[in-house]
């Protein structure tokens, strides 16, 4: 077994944004290039079944600053904050004595400020000079050596809008992802998030090689994105494409390289691990759960339950909804089914939305009747969602309504009533939904209606 270290270590977070768990080497690929990500999984350990708390930026990095689900840090729709009077991530390492800085998007857009840091700077839409300067930062660091070190950086890749080079990436190659209506518009833009993604790769590996050259080799490196794509049944859906994350931690001298495991573990639970793991202690009254004894080879078990939560993203996407997951089986509970699901994707056209695939969706399940289903699951869920996960990984098959598993159904809804119980869970709704106006007709005109406003935001609605 590999010892530990004496000393406190160099921290080094390296934060993606929008980019799925499987698009990326070590977790399959999905035909995209990130030979970076893969040689720190070579180095370090992989981890399959890591979680964000929520499918949404801002609600995501508060999670991960503050070690609380969105409910009890008060950051429950997308571009909210955590409340002011939380102890957050950079105030707990400055009581270990560490400097903590962060470059890019840490938090959210222009919340950067309100988290501590010691320095932060290039947290706007987009700023790719982050990581030149946080590598610029590290290399002219004053009294370098003298604290222990947390650098935080975020690039701003995959996020949209994608480049419009799209790297050498043949569409006709690249594999669309499970529930995708398959038209030549939709590989197109798969090839452009494809080549962000590999962008972001090119990020990681400049942090990679500006740490080995400034940082002692004991340094612990960690890369991990916000949640999952922009891409229907993604980002701001709690299905696995939305929540599950790549996770991959390299600490030489203490986690064994070229490693995996199966632990189910969540953002909520890094700041207590990374605080365990230089000395100090992970508090116990936050949501997080040190897996230290994960990292040291002690344990290939974490936690059997994985909750996850959304509300939504101003008034883009309305659709409060919970979940739960267990070792094999998946509960999901929407909130309001009565509502329209919708998104940027299928609202927002030009760069920052991907009006220009997810049209061709809308024509195609005029005539097919495969693609209209597609389309209705899009827009349309029911109150309740259970999948079997081992034998259906991507959630094309809900079982629910299957009384063969009613035992399942009723143990996973039981376990996510008693957690929003424990949460103080209020469900609140922050923005004016739009209604489905009649669920049997799917064309963008035809399935979503309007309402008047109603003052919802903030309201508390069961």
């Amino acid at each position: 077994m590999v010892h530990s270290q004496a000393a406190p270590p160099d921290l080094v977070v390296f934060l993606t944004d929008d980019q799925g768990q499987l698009d990326s080497t070590p977790y399959g690929g999905q035909g995209i290039r990130t030979p970076n990500m893969q040689r720190l999984a070579d180095a370090g350990m992989t981890f399959t079944r890591a979680y964000v708390a929520s499918p949404s930026c801002a609600p995501s990095s508060a999670a991960l600053l503050t070690g609380l689900m969105p409910a009890r840090n008060g950051a429950e729709a997308n571009h909210s904050k955590p409340r002011a009077e939380l102890k957050k991530w950079p105030a707990y390492l400055k009581e270990l004595g560490y400097e903590v800085v962060a470059f890019g998007k840490v938090s959210h857009y222009k919340h950067t400020a309100d988290y501590g840091f010691d320095h932060f700077s290039d947290d706007g839409f987009h700023q790719h000079q982050s990581i030149t300067n946080a590598i610029a930062w590290l290399k002219a660091r004053p009294h370098a050596g003298a604290k222990p070190l947390c650098l935080m950086i975020g690039s701003n890749w995959p996020h949209v809008p994608w480049p419009e080079e799209t790297a050498g990436y043949d569409p006709a190659n690249l594999p669309v992802p499970a529930g995708s209506i398959d038209t030549p518009t939709t590989r197109a833009c798969r090839a452009k998030y494809a080549a962000a993604v590999t962008r972001a790769d090119t990020d990681l590996g400049l942090v990679m090689a500006a740490a080995r050259e400034h940082l002692p080799k004991e340094a612990l490196m960690l890369f991990t994105p916000d949640h999952g794509a922009q891409w229907p049944f993604g980002k701001w859906n709690l299905y696995e494409f939305g929540v599950a994350v790549p996770l991959i931690i390299a600490w030489p001298g203490v986690v064994m390289s070229g490693t995996r495991t199966d632990a189910m573990v969540q953002w909520v639970d890094l700041l207590p691990t990374l605080l365990e793991a230089v000395g100090g202690k992970a508090p116990p009254d936050i949501d997080g759960r040190s897996f230290l004894p994960v990292l040291r080879g002690q344990t290939t078990k974490h936690r059997d339950r994985i909750f996850t939560t959304h509300a939504n993203d101003n008034r883009f996407n309305v659709y409060p909804a919970r979940a739960v997951r267990d070792e094999r089986w998946k509960y999901i509970r929407n909130l309001h089914p009565e509502f329209a699901f919708t998104t940027h994707i299928d609202l927002v056209a030009g760069r920052l939305g991907q009006r220009d695939f997810f049209s061709t969706w809308e024509t195609a399940s005029q005539s097919d009747p495969q693609a209209a289903a597609i389309l209705k699951r899009y827009h349309a869920r029911p109150a309740e969602e259970l999948y079997d996960l081992a034998t259906d990984p991507t959630e094309q098959g809900n079982l629910a309504a299957d009384s063969r598993h009613a035992p399942q159904l009723a143990a996973l809804r039981a376990d996510l009533d008693a957690w929003m119980k424990l949460q103080g869970d209020q469900q609140k709704q922050f923005a004016e939904p739009r209604l489905l106006r009649n669920p049997n007709s799917f064309g963008r005109k035809a399935q979503i209606g309007d309402q008047q406003k109603q003052g919802v935001k903030g309201k508390a609605t069961k």
